[in-house]
């Protein structure tokens, strides 16, 4: 009887002597992310990676911030989630995979470049060629116009003559009107030159 005693003592007793010299239980894997692949953190370097990967999360309540920086409730939960999984031996890949399946990659500040996140990273660069490339159609046929135009905005020519007056007499005394205001001609009509005389 003293020996079935001794034997179920012994048996209770394990486990808080277990716990006394600092033995780990094994750790029991998460849904979703498995066994944690990393090594367990403590202290100042818990700290350190528990605020590194709080700021590649997005808080869901104020979005324009990291897990970080965020002072709602929901990232301070968050927050403690990381803390915990990084204390218990979970990677940075595991932890921001299990952020991913429960909030969809919206919670990553720094989307993988992957589906339709291609567009996320491509899109920036797509809008500035095809801009550069606009520019750059202007310019070049912005000389190409320049020149065609300059022969006829040049030299005698360019005036208006007497006879391209509209047909119609109201918009003729308003163009007479308008040519007096622009070139200082009486009655809207250009002098004649020695050259138009001949």
């Amino acid at each position: 009887m003293k020996r079935i005693t001794f034997a179920l003592l012994g048996l209770f007793a394990l486990p808080p002597a277990l716990v006394a010299q600092g033995a780990r239980a094994p750790a029991v894997p998460a849904p979703g992310i498995g066994v944690p692949r990393g090594v367990p953190l403590s202290g100042a370097e818990l700290g350190a990676r528990t605020e590194e990967i709080g700021a590649l999360l997005r808080c869901p309540v104020c979005q324009g911030l990291s897990v970080a920086d965020s002072p709602a409730t929901m990232a301070r939960n968050m927050k403690a989630e990381v803390r915990q999984k990084l204390a218990a031996g979970y990677d940075q890949e595991q932890i921001l995979a299990h952020f991913e399946r429960a909030y969809g990659e919206f919670v990553r500040l720094d989307p993988p470049a992957r589906g339709m996140n291609w567009l996320v990273w491509l899109g920036p660069l797509a809008a500035l060629f095809a801009g550069v490339a606009l520019v750059a159609l202007a310019l070049k046929r912005s000389p190409r116009d320049a020149a065609e135009r300059a022969p006829a905005a040049s030299g005698p020519s360019a005036l208006p003559a007497r006879d391209t007056l509209p047909g119609d007499p109201h918009l003729a005394a308003a163009v007479r009107h308008v040519r007096s205001l622009a070139y200082g001609w009486p009655d809207g009509v250009p002098p004649k030159t020695p050259a138009a005389a001949s």
